[in-house]
């Protein structure tokens, strides 16, 4: 439970179907194996204590009452595991047989909870047999960490029009669970996939689905035990069908919250019943997957898919500036990295949309101090084979010029040496931009805008930067996805060189031809920073919890030492380069994080990082 993470499972006992004494067994041992595996909240399927296919035998007292027995039973042999499951019975109230799920927690009944949809059609009869609940709303929540609070549907209550969960959650229920004995059907299990995926999505949720399997009636049906798990429309675990078997995974609650936090039209209902326990804090065992990248998509065709929509959005969004500005070029700074080279692909690709000459690409490159053969050479061929117009500036002399206007001493290679280099090539790409009629293509990414990795009014300036809403991390895929899917052999060679090429600025001068400078040796590794990025902005993540999911994601790479030296950089750099940020020219955001100052990142230059700062001083490595 600390950091939000709490251990939720879903399990499909073996049954028999009216034998109580039989199922009251298989589900202790279902709670049982459960608690062994730190889980906190189970569900089990419906009317598990009976079975749900007992037809007629519903309206016999002897089951009724045997069902409420065993129940009891099941409350002393797990009275002693620190779990709370919910579980299907029949239950009496008022005279009246509902469709129940009993909240049972260290040998007690937090609550009954009754299906509210009962379905009457196909092979389906429940109000032949049940009365449909009509109580208000309950939601339980644990005192130490509200964010730990849950309600309750059954099967058709998820497939109606209006689900019990849009009130539970927007009365404050973060996970939703679902008792169910949903028949298996040819297609049903990914209708039913969606629909529980869909509605964690909505609902900004956990949601824990558990259905009926081995054991039910197979006159007329057969039930598969498909058991599902999602958070916020990701599918973090499910069964196969016919598995029957119990599954588990962590739900992020701080997450739901910060995400629920966020959304502004997230609805507040406050007509519900609250049932509070006491449960202590525990570190919870991370078990679901935690990707090292969360700007990229691990499996390979999504990760394509997604390389050729940002491509597509990027493009679409530098099309719509050209024909807008009626611009008669787009000029761009080559280098021979990746920024620069992306930046051109766009480029190409939105003149080619716009049915324009790529001739009206300017491509400059403009060697000094730093520039090495290799990256010269990259970026020559890069624009032959793209068939653009490329010009070579050797802004060396009009650098030391101004060195000497300054009287700055070029053996001295601080800030100012390196700057100013970076200014002179932001000057040259205006004044072309100028004379050619053009506007000029920014490429820094946001990475780079997080880290404040731009020389001010340098390339952290242009007209339009269409890198601005990728992180590096999804840059260099992105450039990989063009390689590998033009259609000359020439340029692939040239893009998998740049891909090869250790990621500089290029502004101190080469050591025996090879670059010296290497950012990441300076800023630290951009995987661990974009890794940061999303985590801090996207998330609302705390120094601790960022630095926790690191060390599960990244730590088999790196060292905590290290990844705690690179986080308190991130938060250094993060706070004081915000006025870089302020001032950031238009870019179209293609991702779920973005640091425009028009868009969904809104900051003071002068806010104070002192509480984050503590916060990492704390970390013990």
């Amino acid at each position: 439970m600390k950091d939000g993470f709490v251990k939720v499972g879903a399990s499909t006992p073996e049954i028999r179907v009216g034998d109580v004494e039989f199922n009251g067994k298989s589900i202790a041992g279902c709670v049982k194996e459960a608690a062994e595996q730190g889980v906190k909240l189970l569900a089990l399927p419906e009317l598990c204590i009976t079975g749900y296919t007992c037809g007629d035998l519903f309206g016999q007292r002897t089951l009724i009452e045997a069902a409420e027995k065993q129940l009891e039973i099941i409350k002393e042999e797990t009275k002693t595991l620190d779990i709370i499951f919910a579980v299907g019975l029949p239950v009496l109230k008022k005279g009246k047989l509902i469709n129940g799920a009993a909240v049972v927690y260290k040998g007690e009944t937090l609550g009954i909870v009754g299906k509210r949809n009962l379905p009457n059609y196909n092979e389906f009869y429940e109000k032949r047999n049940f009365t449909e609940f009509d109580e208000p709303p309950v939601i339980f929540r644990c005192k130490q960490m509200p964010e730990f609070s849950f309600g309750i549907e059954i099967c058709e209550d998820l497939w109606v029009c209006e689900p019990p969960s849009v009130k539970l959650a927007a009365g404050g229920a973060e996970i939703i669970l679902n008792l169910s004995a949903s028949n298996e059907m040819i297609g049903k299990a990914d209708y039913r996939r969606s629909l529980v995926t869909g509605q964690s999505g909505r609902l900004i949720c956990g949601y824990v689905y558990a259905s009926a399997g081995d054991g039910e009636s197979t006159t007329d049906l057969v039930f598969s035990g498909h058991c599902l798990i999602a958070e916020n429309g990701v599918l973090l675990n499910e069964t196969k069908l016919f598995e029957n078997r119990l599954i588990t995974t962590e739900t992020d609650l701080y997450r739901l919250a910060s995400e629920r936090q966020k959304n502004t039209v997230f609805p507040a209902y406050d007509d519900i019943d609250v049932i509070e326990f006491d449960m202590d804090i525990e570190e919870t065992t991370l078990t679901r997957h935690i990707s090292g990248t969360p700007f990229v998509p691990s499996d390979e065709g999504n990760r394509a898919q997604r390389c050729e929509e940002i491509l597509l959005m990027q493009s679409n969004g530098l099309k719509k500036r050209v024909l807008h500005t009626g611009s008669k070029s787009l000029v761009i700074g080559i280098s021979g990295g990746l920024d620069s080279c992306l930046a051109l692909l766009v480029a190409v690709k939105a003149m080619d949309l716009a049915n324009r000459s790529r001739k009206d690409i300017i491509a400059v490159t403009m060697p000094c101090f730093g520039t090495t053969e290799r990256t010269r050479s990259n970026a020559v061929r890069l624009c032959e084979e793209l068939g653009v117009a490329l010009r070579e500036v050797n802004i060396t002399k009009s650098v030391l010029q101004h060195f000497e206007d300054i009287g700055h001493d070029p053996e001295n290679r601080n800030v100012v040496y390196e700057n100013g280099q970076a200014r002179e090539r932001t000057l040259v790409l205006m004044d072309i931009a100028n004379e050619t009629g053009g506007l000029v293509v920014g490429t820094g990414d946001l990475s780079e805008l997080a880290l404040g990795w731009a020389t001010y009014n340098g390339d952290h300036m242009s007209m339009y930067g269409v890198n601005g809403g990728v992180p590096k991390t999804l840059v260099r895929h992105i450039v990989r996805f063009y390689g590998d899917t033009c259609d000359s052999e020439g340029l692939r060679r040239t893009l998998y060189d740049i891909l090869d090429t250790p990621v500089s600025p290029e502004l101190l001068p080469a050591e025996n031809g090879k670059i010296s400078q290497i950012t990441e040796d300076l800023v630290g590794p951009y995987e661990l920073h974009d890794f940061f990025l999303y985590y801090a902005v996207r998330q609302g993540f705390s120094p601790k919890k960022i630095f926790r999911l690191a060390v599960y994601a990244l730590g088999d790479k790196y060292e905590k030492d290290a990844i705690l030296k690179w986080l308190k950089n991130f938060y250094g750099r993060f706070f004081s380069q915000q006025f870089k940020r302020s001032c950031l020219p238009d870019s179209p955001k293609v991702g779920s994080v973005t640091l425009s100052p028009r868009g969904d990142w809104r900051m003071p230059s002068d806010a104070v990082r002192t509480v984050w700062s503590r916060e990492l001083e704390e970390i013990e490595v």
